[in-house]
């Protein structure tokens, strides 16, 4: 019986800006080691018996970003999913059991966050393999953190009558919903208790017929937007119609609190943290003897308990304590440690003011490569544009900007008008207002040129596509 991993890409870039975005959020970051939080996660699952390769769940912004993600890690995922809206944790998963009855009637899910920290692998193997036992059974199983503290940020479990021989296996008594301090106090001093991790196994087969008891306009619109997908060579593009009228529920909501057959794992040892905030990315950091946890080109000075992140600059801390300071290219946030889970205000400020940084940083990726701003001014703008092999732009044309290339680092095919160019280091071309043209990297190697944008409106937008490999097009 196969496992099916399930790995949900969503999450709107709130709790750790200015590095997480709305259009970046913190699982496509290095946070805590040399990959991606999506990439921890999905090289995880190799340690688990009978394990496929994994159904990513994204929408049609960030789908480039999975799927490039995966491909540097040597991860062919068995299907990435396009919700065209978001509708919580319960229909994609419905979407996801349905593709893995497709090619398994008796498939067991694996269903995962894609932007959570597990320190300890091998034991994520060891409960992933143990659940994966009770789901067989058509037990519905969710993984539960022994908690810590009283912390209100999470919905509680409480176990009940033991179902395996002392392998930590419970069935649930009862779900708690996130407690104020005194009751989460209260559920500590009780025992018995765990936080709900938001990880679950199930058989797909148990979960759609719990949902058509409990849920059936969810497993309605499930089917009709996957019997209406659109697929091409990498994406599963849900119809936008019958997955936006699905009711917008969490899989607890729908299924878990409803259902006779829910299950708790315990899952000591797992050195869990969704890591909702910068204070509790700097808990699991590794400090020094002053108790400063230092990333990048920082230089500190009778400074303690403080995490500074440097991704572009020198930062330099003097006389502090007791604070997160985090430097990006277009943005530094400055926090106390007590008050960092309040950068969503900010984020929020952002928002309705219309700010570019909430959803972009300076560098923003595209499935063709990326391009970074580095200067603007009043009719003029400057950027890096990189190219990955073997990519191309599209075939477009601007209404009110030339643009003038300059190749800094391998080769450029540039299609300009009439002209087909073969360009290498140190030579450029110029691109006239009005004319389509084309840049493609032919080689081995990426891309890499400096573009300067002149004209009387410099915005994204003012592109006309007449060819895309991506499908962009209208």
């Amino acid at each position: 019986m196969n496992i099916y991993p399930v790995i949900l890409c969503g999450g709107s870039g709130t709790r750790l800006w200015p590095m997480s975005r709305g259009g970046y959020p913190k699982q496509y970051l290095k946070l805590t080691g040399e990959h991606t939080l999506v990439q921890q996660t999905a090289l995880r699952l190799r340690g688990i018996d009978n394990v496929a390769e994994p159904i990513m769940i994204t929408n049609e912004d960030q789908r480039f970003i999975v799927a490039e993600q995966m491909r540097s890690i040597a991860v062919q995922p068995s299907a990435i999913v396009l919700e065209p809206v978001g509708r919580d944790t319960a229909p994609a998963v419905a979407v996801s059991a349905l593709i893995a009855q497709q090619a398994a009637p008796d498939a067991l899910l694996l269903v995962l966050p894609s932007d959570h920290v597990i320190q300890n692998d091998a034991v994520f193997s060891q409960l992933a393999n143990v659940a994966a036992g009770v789901a067989r059974d058509n037990f519905l199983v969710t993984f539960g953190i022994e908690p810590t503290e009283p912390h209100t940020g999470y919905g509680y479990i409480r176990s009940g009558e033991a179902l395996g021989a002392g392998d930590g296996t419970y069935k649930v008594e009862r779900f708690v919903e996130k407690p104020d301090a005194a009751t989460a106090a209260r559920l500590l001093e009780e025992g018995g208790y765990y936080w709900n991790s938001g990880m679950f196994m199930l058989k797909a087969s148990a979960y759609l017929d719990e949902l058509r008891q409990h849920a059936p306009d969810i497993l309605r619109q499930a089917e009709l937007a996957l019997n209406a997908a659109k697929r091409d060579a990498d994406f599963v593009r849900l119809d936008a119609e019958a997955f936006g009228a699905s009711p917008k529920l969490s899989i607890d909501y729908a299924v878990m609190e409803k259902t006779a057959r829910a299950a708790v794992v315990k899952a000591a040892g797992l050195g869990w943290n969704d890591i909702g905030s910068w204070t509790a990315l700097a808990e699991i950091a590794n400090a020094d003897e002053d108790g400063n946890a230092l990333f990048g080109d920082v230089l500190t000075e009778d400074t303690s308990n403080t995490y500074v992140r440097a991704e572009h600059r020198m930062v330099a801390a003097v006389g502090v304590k007791d604070l997160v300071i985090v430097e990006t290219a277009d943005a530094i946030l400055v926090s106390h440690r007590d008050r960092a889970q309040d950068v969503k205000k900010v984020v929020e400020r952002l928002n309705s003011s219309g700010r570019h940084e909430s959803i972009t940083h300076r560098k923003v990726f595209r499935p063709w490569g990326s391009y970074e701003g580095i200067d603007q001014g009043d009719r003029f703008q400057v950027k890096r544009i990189i190219v990955n092999p073997g990519s191309s732009l599209s075939l477009q044309m601007h209404h009110h900007r030339a643009e003038h290339w300059i190749v800094v680092c391998g080769t450029a095919k540039v299609f300009n008008g009439d002209q087909v160019l073969l360009l290498s280091e140190n030579q450029s071309t110029y691109i006239p207002l009005g004319v389509t043209h084309r840049l493609e990297n032919p080689g081995k190697i990426p891309l890499e040129l400096i573009e300067v944008q002149s004209g009387s409106y410099l915005g994204e937008d003012d592109i006309v596509r007449f060819e895309d490999h991506y499908g962009r097009v209208a």
